[in-house]
């Protein structure tokens, strides 16, 4: 399997749970733990879509972009996790599970944005 086609499929799966999470904190908990979960799943899945088009278009250097979408994703499946079960258990997932997840994400958008500067098109 490819790295589009892996990347496309988390997308579609981190939308479907960014989906389920809102819907859950509005009908289920109410706690806005649940729905910033919810929210990043979807905000990050839409970058996901993009991201790999534009790398297959070459607007994005190749390796950077596939590490880049890879820390992101994981980033915010680990930050959306921490969350999620603090919103409906009130405990953690691991000690600063957030914080880590949160860097991966950031560091994620970093190396994409080094990987347009580097880029063989655009």
């Amino acid at each position: 399997m490819t790295a589009a086609k892996i990347h496309l499929v988390l997308a579609a799966l981190m939308g479907l749970a960014g989906v389920g999470l809102l819907a859950a904190a509005a009908h289920v908990t109410g706690t806005t733990n649940v729905q910033t979960a919810g929210q990043m799943l979807l905000f990050h899945a839409s970058l996901v879509f993009g991201a790999t088009a534009a790398r297959k278009a070459g607007f994005l250097s190749d390796l950077m972009a596939r590490i880049a979408l890879s820390l992101i994703v994981a980033g915010v499946a680990l930050f959306a996790a921490d969350l999620s079960r603090r919103g409906f258990s009130g405990e953690a997932l691991f000690p600063r599970a957030a914080p880590i997840g949160g860097f991966g994400m950031l560091g994620g958008w970093l190396l994409l944005a080094l990987s347009a500067l580097f880029a063989r098109r655009g």
